[in-house]
């Protein structure tokens, strides 16, 4: 199973399903561990991000909608500034 599934939505999926009332998470360029111990949905607003994890790299930026599986380790390489909506499940 695929633990980071990137995601184009339409305009109407984003009204659909709320993410816009979602909390937003800011980070500055960066590295860092992380573990997801739930499964997160998150929407980005701006950024970029490489996101490594046992099954490879995976580049991430502006209007991706991403789901991180928990269980997922991985490593992020933040390369511009991100913003994004956020939820855990």
């Amino acid at each position: 199973m695929t633990k980071v599934k990137v995601e184009k939505l339409s305009e109407k999926e984003i009204q659909e399903r709320g993410i816009k009332s979602w909390p937003i998470w800011e980070k500055e360029v960066s590295t860092f561990d992380w573990y997801y111990d739930e499964t997160e949905q998150c929407y980005f607003l701006e950024g970029k991000v490489i996101v490594e994890t046992d099954e490879g790299s995976i580049e991430i930026g502006k209007g991706d909608f991403v789901t991180f599986s928990q269980g997922l380790k991985c490593v992020w390489k933040i390369l511009e500034p991100v913003r994004k909506h956020y939820r855990f499940i």
